[in-house]
């Protein structure tokens, strides 16, 4: 039995991308996309309406991106040593370059072309494939002893942009004096992590047992977090929802700044974000942070800042300029947020144990440890600190509580 013919969209979008890697975009006309697809042009435009518009479409419904992290990260990982791994890594990445140099070539000197939704979808697409990468380097580096100056992530980031600015300098230049070879260039690149980002772990010289690593869970108590929540409020709409979705539906950072408005499913009786950059998941955005509602399904603070804004921006969250924030931006509306606060170790609040204090509470109420992996993107391993903290939480209440007179 013959397979199903592929649908005109898909066969335009399989088209596109073979005649985009090895022609490049810009010498790919949408005349030969639409040749290759068997079909009439008349149909691509009207699919597509550009050739801007079907490289939008071809990055967004390809899982290129995701599938090349997933596949590199997979190959480093059966590695003996660190060094192995990462030069692995770097190595596999290079050559999958190599497969396609015509659309690299054209991703760097066209990319001002593009309109600013090709050009996110991309970006969305890297981070997708970063994403896989700094989850493999994590259990690459604890397996073998090692921590990182950087998170996984930023370390990831850091690797993947180093790769990638070699290739494009291999790629536009001849003969360029920086390495003698790409030999060269990946000892260079294994030495700077194992000598500048990384470093071993050392075991303290105690008791066996006090060898094991203990992972610490520092999370906010109750009196702090509506304390902050407060002060976003005063400071705007923007503010107060950006304290509720990072206390009421636990994300990381990076997955904060990748929301879009469309992400956010308002309905009467839930409320729900949709992550697409990382684990792609749902997750439900809390009514009740701390014993405190905020709101309800479809009247709260982050809902009430998407009906309060005039802009057509995808982003959900903005910066002055209007365009989607960055990570350092994020940052920074954070520390405006926490400015004289400490917590219980007496030091400024940071950003990711709004999310700790998150993973915190759903344990404390009842989440089990698998669902719990689910709404959070976490692996069960490293949920395991955030429960047991929920449990001492729970043993030192019902502690206070026997002190008490009957």
């Amino acid at each position: 039995m013959s397979e199903p013919r592929k649908s005109t969209r898909t066969r335009l979008i399989d088209a596109a991308l073979e005649l985009f890697a090895a022609n490049g975009v810009t010498e790919t006309t949408t005349k030969a996309v639409a040749e290759l697809a068997q079909v009439n042009e008349v149909t691509l435009f009207r699919h597509f309406g550009s050739k801007h518009g079907l490289l939008l479409a071809a990055i967004e419904d390809s899982v290129s991106f995701t599938q090349l992290g997933k596949t590199l990260a997979e190959q480093a990982i059966s590695k003996e040593s660190v060094s192995e791994a990462l030069k692995a890594y770097a190595k596999v990445t290079l050559q999958a370059l190599d497969r396609v140099p015509e659309l690299v070539r054209s991703l760097i000197g066209d990319a001002s072309q593009y309109p600013v939704e090709t050009r996110l979808a991309i970006s969305r697409g890297l981070s997708q494939a970063n994403c896989y990468v700094a989850e493999c380097l994590a259990k690459i580096f604890e397996e073998n002893g090692w921590q990182s100056h950087l998170s996984a992530e930023k370390l990831a980031s850091l690797l993947n942009g180093l790769l990638l600015g070699y290739f494009a300098i291999a790629l536009t230049s001849e003969e360029h004096p920086l390495w003698e070879d790409r030999e060269d260039f990946l000892a260079s690149l294994v030495e700077l992590f194992l000598q500048g980002a990384l470093e071993r772990e050392i075991a303290p010289q105690t008791t066996p047992s006090s060898s094991v690593k203990t992972n610490l869970v520092a999370d906010l108590p109750g009196n702090l977090v509506h304390s902050i929540l407060q002060r976003a409020k005063k400071l705007g709409r923007q503010h107060y929802a950006l304290a509720y979705v990072l206390f009421g539906a636990g994300l990381s950072a990076t997955e904060i700044i990748y929301l879009e408005r469309s992400h956010s499913l308002s309905e009467p009786h839930q409320h729900i974000l949709q992550i697409n950059y990382g684990t792609v998941r749902q997750v439900p955005l809390n009514q009740w942070i701390m014993g405190k509602r905020y709101g309800s399904s479809t009247n709260n603070p982050l809902t009430q800042w998407l009906k309060s804004r005039k802009d057509d921006r995808p982003a959900l969250f903005l910066n002055s300029a209007g365009n989607s924030l960055s990570e350092g931006e994020l940052q920074a509306l954070w520390r405006i947020l926490t400015e004289g606060f400490l917590t219980l170790q007496g030091k400024p609040p940071a950003i990711e144990q709004a999310r700790q204090t998150w993973c915190v509470e759903m344990s404390s109420k009842g989440l089990e440890l698998a669902d719990l992996s689910l709404l959070s993107g976490l692996e069960i391993e490293q949920l395991q600190p955030f429960v047991r903290r929920a449990r001492e939480k729970a043993v030192l209440e019902q502690a206070l509580r026997l002190d008490r007179p009957n």
